[in-house]
């Protein structure tokens, strides 16, 4: 349970975590000698039709009623990207209902409302008021209609408004000392997707972004009475209160059914550190580990330790480093626990010159004390005491932060149970040394993130003003001296091509086979990438555990892959393991195993994965457009993804594997691409030892044919009922990776859908907003490449996207030529981001293995900024206009037919076929 009360002295220092207020408790003088009862509320429990849980608390000394309402919605309950409507609705439904169309603070000041607030944490949003029984009815009035009847005066004024106030109390909150905090510590100690991963009360983005279609929706969503606990504490029967509430509360639908988080503590491991500067005038360190939440056996424990540790001065850190060494002002600890998870925080706040480090080691040797010895007996007396007169002190007071209807509400919110406290007091209770001392050792031994701050400089300066009307000139780029490819032929045929590189003791291994979908045979469609898979999942010799296990045990990285035109097989790893390494390596290349079990296993996820590009428009369209350009029988005409078929991949057989891998990976049909720390002479012998057993022998020919550009536009359809967007994809065939004109051709292809300043992702995406990017690209081949451009629009501007796709392509292809500040753009693009592709030796592996598989000049890339920069408008001119071909091109749309397909024909672009996602005519 997520109780204030529960909260020790560290609540003043995460209060920022949430918004609202916390309350510190009194640290407690001395420990009491007598049995501390457990204190008891009764109280009579109603649960009205439309789900709303009425709790009621008899309590006639003073003509008060505490009113409490506790949504069970927080921040958890938001998603990333609109985060703070929680706290913003706190706000909102301050603001006037359509009832009570008033300011709700104002309006219950004049009738005497006390400790009247309303506050939000990551599980909760909640509104209490302490009023005159008199006027009981007026309060349940208005709170029943902000709950049943606030949407109808809910306009954008009050919303931006209070969206303002909110804005405001974020600024505030962080400009308060220490206040730079809230977001570093949220978001350093919860992992990404969290529902603690972001703070209460928002981000100013989200805030920002916040429609009111957002905001009702969120209210309608989250407000209904079946997520309400409502309690009505003080004087008033349960008979007068139950016809009170359904008088009031009868009539507010319910809302809809709601999903809830279970429990996830997120425990981390290692220390992780931060570092940050405020303008404050002491040094603070907070130490942060995650526990277990509410409700969990451990809580009392940490409660316990929390107050032992830094409850006050009779803790070990208030002696130790407050009073004793005197390194700090303040130090306290807290065990801060919310629904789903906790937090326990170490607080240390320097004293001014003292050794920040110092007083870290001094509070962790405390800590670690504590973890091992555990607490004395007199201790953890004293720390129940402090607890439990705490909780004593909760019967004096109705209502407000702490109170007998606060402390219901929670229990019932969280656990169903509104007596949930009592179990947690009993376990306090019984708690041992020994059981502390567990709870310590498990959670506080490791995972903690350390938060340190210090104060800012208030002694910088600034030097001459520069002059800033101008910025500098620009550089300029400047050719790559990559090095050369050096060259060997082991005895069995094999190629080898070294780059030396000896920034790192690393060498990187890529294994290039003249092979990939290209190499499919009809019907077995999928076969040559299985196979590459299939290599990492164990040989004759080694399991698929053994394997990685072997590579793990020598620093070695290894995958296989397999693209259109080639399977590789890589390796990178430490000089100092290179053997080792290669014979593992060496092994997986020539005796994979194909186990059965794996194999089976492999299909199902292949299948599987064949099912979700079937279901993504995305993906529809890399499955089917090869074939649609290339045509059927193609080596090319293959999925883009090269996962096959359904029918191919259920058809596959160990045998297929075994046959396909004897006939593709030969020695003489493969190049060893070596780049790093080594040298030939230290390298082919090596080779030569372990690829000693590997056979050369004939391969066959891929059918790579060329194919004639089509003689007129094609316009497929994909139906794809209820799409949120249509894809529309423009394909065309381009010259081989290989063609003279390539890098030219490139630079052509950045200023059209390349980079996103191009023109068809700055018409669609920037202009008119109808899409989130857009973006054509040359695919790598051997053959004739696809040229293909990928659109993915909103449904109801799918023909006008079509119809804009259409323009640009004929513009670029000569009704509005490329302008010479596009291509310097384009050209500045391309060359200044290449040396930062070459840093690493897989990098430049990874490049080089492209001169290999498409057979490019040996200084492809030495030469390519040259080329670049050569470049005219006239030439990318008239290679554009001999390239892209406006009148011959395959459209492919993928979206709800039954909205788009219309307004695509309608656009009369060409002969309209209508095929399903495998790429079969429909009628």
């Amino acid at each position: 349970m997520t109780m204030l009360i529960r909260r020790t002295a560290v609540a003043l220092a995460i209060a920022m975590l949430s918004a609202g207020a916390l309350h510190a408790a009194d640290a407690p003088k001395s420990a009491a000698k007598a049995d501390i009862a457990i204190p008891d509320i009764p109280y009579t429990k109603f649960v009205l039709k439309n789900g709303l849980t009425l709790l009621v608390h008899e309590d006639h000394k003073t003509p008060v009623v505490a009113v409490n309402t506790w949504y069970h919605v927080g921040s958890k309950n938001e998603k990333p990207g609109k985060t703070g409507f929680a706290h913003l609705f706190e706000h909102l439904m301050f603001s006037g209902s359509e009832n009570f169309n008033q300011t709700y603070i104002n309006a219950l000041e004049r009738i005497g409302a006390t400790d009247l607030n309303g506050t939000t944490n990551p599980d909760r949003t909640n509104y209490f008021q302490n009023v005159p029984t008199s006027m009981l009815d007026y309060v349940l009035f208005a709170e029943s209609d902000r709950m049943g009847h606030l949407l109808g005066v809910l306009d954008q004024k009050k919303l931006d408004l209070q969206r303002g106030v909110v804005q405001n109390e974020k600024r505030q909150g962080e400009n308060a000392p220490y206040g730079v905090t809230r977001q570093l510590l949220t978001e350093n100690t919860w992992p990404a997707g969290h529902p603690y991963s972001w703070t209460t009360i928002g981000s100013m983005a989200d805030l920002d972004a916040a429609s009111m279609a957002d905001v009702q929706e969120w209210f309608k969503t989250n407000y209904g009475p079946n997520n309400v606990t409502l309690v009505l504490a003080g004087d008033i029967t349960p008979e007068e209160a139950r016809a009170k509430v359904e008088k009031y509360y009868g009539d507010i639908p319910a809302g809809p059914p709601l999903a809830k988080q279970q429990s996830w503590i997120a425990k981390r491991t290692g220390t992780h550190r931060g570092m940050v500067q405020d303008r404050v005038p002491q040094a603070r360190v907070y130490r942060v580990w995650n526990v277990p939440g509410d409700g969990d056996a451990t809580e009392p424990l940490l409660d316990l330790a929390a107050q032992l540790l830094g409850g006050g001065k009779t803790s070990r850190y208030y002696k130790r480093l407050v009073y004793k060494d005197q390194l700090a002002t303040d130090a306290s600890a807290g065990n801060y626990t919310s629904e789903i998870a906790g937090q326990f925080y170490s607080v240390l706040t320097a004293r001014p010159g003292a050794d920040v480090a110092k007083l870290e080691r001094a509070a962790d040797e405390e800590l670690q004390a504590l973890i091992k010895s555990g607490p004395t007996a007199a201790e953890l007396a004293l720390a129940k005491t402090t607890i439990l007169a705490r909780y004593t002190r909760i019967v004096e007071r109705v209502g407000g932060f702490g109170g007998k209807s606060d402390l219901l509400a929670s229990c019932n919110t969280y656990t169903g149970n509104p007596d949930c406290y009592k179990d947690y007091l009993k376990a306090l209770k019984a708690a041992t040394p020994a059981q502390v001392k567990q709870a310590l050792q498990a959670w506080l031994s490791d995972g903690d993130y350390v938060l340190e701050v210090q104060p800012y400089p208030t002694n910088l300066t600034t030097t001459a003003k520069l002059d800033r009307s101008k910025p500098p000139a620009l550089g300029q780029p400047e050719s790559l001296k990559l090095p050369p490819m050096q060259k060997a032929t082991l005895s069995n045929g094999l190629k080898v091509v070294l780059a030396e590189r000896r920034a790192a003791p690393l060498v990187d291994f890529s294994l290039i086979v003249d092979a990939g979908y290209a190499s499919d045979a009809p019907k077995t469609e999928g076969l040559a990438s299985l196979t590459g898979s299939m290599l990492e999942e164990g040989t004759t010799s080694r399991g698929a555990n053994a394997i990685s296990e072997a590579f793990a045990a020598l620093g070695a990285e290894f995958h296989a892959g397999t693209s259109l035109d080639s399977a590789t097989v890589h390796l990178n790893t430490l000089k100092a393991t290179m053997p080792q390494a290669l014979a593992v390596y060496a092994d997986v290349v020539q005796h994979p195993a194909f186990a059965q079990n794996e194999l089976e296993r492999l299909k199902k996820n292949r299948l599987a994965g064949i099912a979700r590009e079937k279901s993504s428009p995305n993906q529809i369209g890399l499955r089917v457009l090869p074939e649609l350009v290339y045509g059927a029988g193609h080596a090319y005409a293959v999925p883009l993804s090269g996962t096959g078929t359904e029918a191919s991949v259920g058809a596959v057989r160990r045998e297929d594997l075994v046959n396909y891998h004897q006939t593709w990976f030969k020695p003489n049909n493969a190049t060893l691409l070596v780049v790093g720390d080594t040298t030939l002479a230290e390298v082919v012998p090596l080779l030569e030892k372990t690829f000693a057993g590997w056979k050369p022998g004939t391969v066959p020919q891929k059918n790579i044919a060329t194919v004639a550009p089509k003689d007129k536009p094609l316009v497929y359809l994909v139906d794809k009922p209820g799409a949120q967007q249509s894809v529309i994809y423009g394909a065309q065939l381009a010259s081989p990776r290989n063609a003279p004109d390539d890098v030219e051709l490139s630079v052509v292809n950045n200023v059209f859908g390349g980079s996103f300043s191009s023109r068809i992702n700055m018409n669609l995406r920037e202009d008119k907003h109808w899409s989130y990017g857009v973006s054509a690209s040359l695919l790598p081949a051997v053959g004739q490449r696809l040229y293909l451009s990928m659109s993915p629009v909103q449904t109801d501007k799918t023909k006008e996207s079509l119809q804009e796709l259409v323009k640009e392509y004929g513009n670029i292809a000569g009704a509005k030529p490329i302008s010479a500040t596009e291509l310097a753009d384009a050209q500045t693009n391309q060359t200044l981001r290449l040396p930062g592709s070459f840093e690493t030796a897989s990098q430049l592996s990874g490049y080089y293995g492209n001169i290999i598989r498409y057979k490019l000049p040996e200084d492809y890339y030495n030469t390519y900024t040259a080329k670049v920069q050569a470049l005219t408008p006239a030439q990318a001119n008239a290679l554009a206009a001999r390239t892209i071909t406006p009148n011959r091109l395959v459209w492919l749309v993928v979206g709800d037919m039954s909205k788009v397909e219309a307004g695509v024909r309608s656009l009369n672009l060409g002969e309209v076929r209508k095929i399903d996602a495998d790429g079969k005519p429909l009628p």
